[in-house]
């Protein structure tokens, strides 16, 4: 590792713009989607910010370790799948829950009454054709000036990479489960 000096001086000018409601996409192979759409869900509550969480693939009962801190802190996260389309018994109906979802999110993004809402594992449905792609990003378009909003998931479509005022591609560079480690409570869930 080289050492480095610490700057004294700001690397990057100050923005002057207008501080407005931002569309951010976490998107890529890497892990820490998810965990980053809920830091950011975090800070704006504890700031005293409205904010809701979707999980498009979670089922409505579940209960991970998100599920359950959020619960406490009074942060609203809600399941609209019914799991990963791997485990799906009947795979109409997960796109018939995916698009109810959707409508329900819309209508929250619309109604301008939350900060931030997060749409989490959105990019699943999305590819899967279960959710118009124009229908989300005239929504996002659509949506009032100050509603932040974070879609998380694979392959983000480069549509909503254009949309977007900010888009992070994470990438793996090392993963446990090549050295054969499994998914660990605490960890991946």
């Amino acid at each position: 590792m080289q050492i480095e000096t610490p700057p004294t001086e700001r690397s990057s000018p100050k923005p002057d713009g207008e501080r407005r409601g931002l569309v951010l996409v976490h998107t890529g192979d890497g892990k820490g989607k998810s965990t980053a759409a809920f830091g950011l869900a975090l800070r704006a509550h504890g700031r005293g910010k409205p904010v809701h969480i979707y999980q498009f693939m979670k089922v409505p009962s579940a209960r991970f370790g998100e599920h359950r801190v959020f619960a406490q802190l009074g942060l609203p996260i809600e399941g609209l799948g019914d799991g990963f389309s791997w485990k799906s018994r009947d795979l109409d109906h997960s796109a018939q829950l995916a698009r109810e979802g959707w409508a329900r999110a819309a209508a929250r993004i619309s109604a301008g009454e939350h900060f931030l809402v997060v749409l989490d594992e959105i990019m699943y449905p999305l590819r899967y054709g279960w959710i118009p792609l124009d229908e989300v990003l005239r929504t996002l378009r659509e949506r009032p000036s100050h509603v932040h909003v974070v879609l998380t998931g694979r392959q983000a479509p480069q549509e909503l990479r254009e949309l977007a005022d900010t888009v992070t591609e994470m990438r793996a560079e090392k993963h446990h489960f090549q050295a054969g480690v499994p998914a660990q409570r605490g960890i991946e869930d």
